[in-house]
């Protein structure tokens, strides 16, 4: 059975030298497309402060069905499988539930 609670994504990318005004571009596209998704709750963009090229993303999701509907999308699978990913040199993503405390 899916996880039917709030899924929230950390993704931390190190961006490749030179890359990262394209990066944020592409992005920018990314988080327009993916806040209309109807499962999303928010996408933020976030870049290191001593780094420039460390893009960490907060992402919200209703569920687990909200979030495998976002890796489907095509936005998803055109701009960052297809053209964001190969631009990093390594990439991280932690899957995290809330927790009321």
């Amino acid at each position: 059975m899916k996880n039917q609670n709030p899924i929230h994504v950390f993704a931390t990318w190190k961006v490749k030298e030179g890359n990262i005004e394209n990066i944020l571009e592409i992005l920018k596209t990314v988080s327009a497309e993916s806040i209309k998704e109807e499962g999303n709750l928010f996408y933020k963009i976030h870049q290191g402060n001593t780094d420039s090229n460390t893009i960490v993303l907060f992402e919200g999701y209703a569920n687990e069905a909200a979030l495998d509907e976002h890796r489907n999308s095509a936005h998803y699978k055109d701009l960052v499988v297809g053209q964001l990913i190969p631009l990093l040199e390594s990439r991280e993503v932690i899957l995290t539930s809330p927790i009321d405390a």
